[in-house]
């Protein structure tokens, strides 16, 4: 039993293996049919690259050739154009100097004869004329009178100081003035020369900027 038991699993040991052989035979087959198919295509693929890339080599070759000839054709017409010019150029040069070779010795012709006909003879007369008057000084010209010099105007006369306009002390501003002008300080002499009553009025302006200054300012201006 036990000896028919093993031939049974024998069999199934081997027809495992003999289709495990046949599946990677088959797979392998496939493998190497999809190698085949991979280079096929590769091989379709790059023929036409080879091709395009020599036909745009040989467009290049043509068309630098077709430049080059194209480029000498039209230098050698620029070097006949500048022949051409230079050759006109050098006739006409050469008459246009001939021309004005002519027309310079006509003219210096023409103005030696004029000159010639046109010149006064001089007499014995006019040249004792003209030593006479070259002999004779010049006279002299009288000279030009200075202008009197403008006298300077008169001083304007001072205007007098308004001694009501307690402002014009430096240091006394406008609300300053009206304040001492409501303490009875309404000229500018009671803060020159202040009075006993006087310096009482101004000690309420003690806190004003240059209020010791005041009395000096002041007499500065009577």
């Amino acid at each position: 039993m036990a000896k028919k038991a093993k031939q049974n699993v024998d069999k199934i040991v081997k027809k495992v293996n003999k289709e495990f052989e046949k599946t990677s035979s088959q797979i392998e087959g496939l493998v190497n049919d999809a190698l085949k198919q991979f280079d096929s295509l590769q091989n379709q693929v790059q023929e036409p690259v080879r091709k395009l890339l020599k036909e745009i080599d040989e467009l290049r070759d043509r068309e630098m050739k077709r430049f080059h000839e194209e480029f000498e054709r039209r230098l050698e017409e620029f070097h006949e154009l500048q022949s051409s010019i230079l050759e006109r150029l050098g006739v006409a040069s050469k008459e246009a100097g001939q021309e004005v070779k002519k027309l310079t010795d006509e003219v210096s012709k023409e103005a030696t004869t004029a000159a010639k006909k046109s010149a006064p003879k001089k007499t014995a007369k006019t040249a004792s004329k003209s030593k006479t008057s070259a002999s004779k000084p010049a006279a002299k010209k009288p000279a030009a009178k200075k202008p009197a010099a403008r006298k300077a105007p008169a001083a304007k006369a001072a205007k007098p100081v308004d001694k009501s306009d307690l402002t014009l002390v430096k240091g006394i501003g406008p609300a300053t003035a009206k304040k001492m002008k409501d303490a009875g300080i309404t000229s500018i002499d009671q803060i020159a020369n202040p009075s006993a009553e006087d310096q009482e009025k101004l000690k309420a302006f003690s806190n004003v900027k240059g209020y010791s200054e005041f009395t000096a300012e002041a007499k500065k201006i009577i």
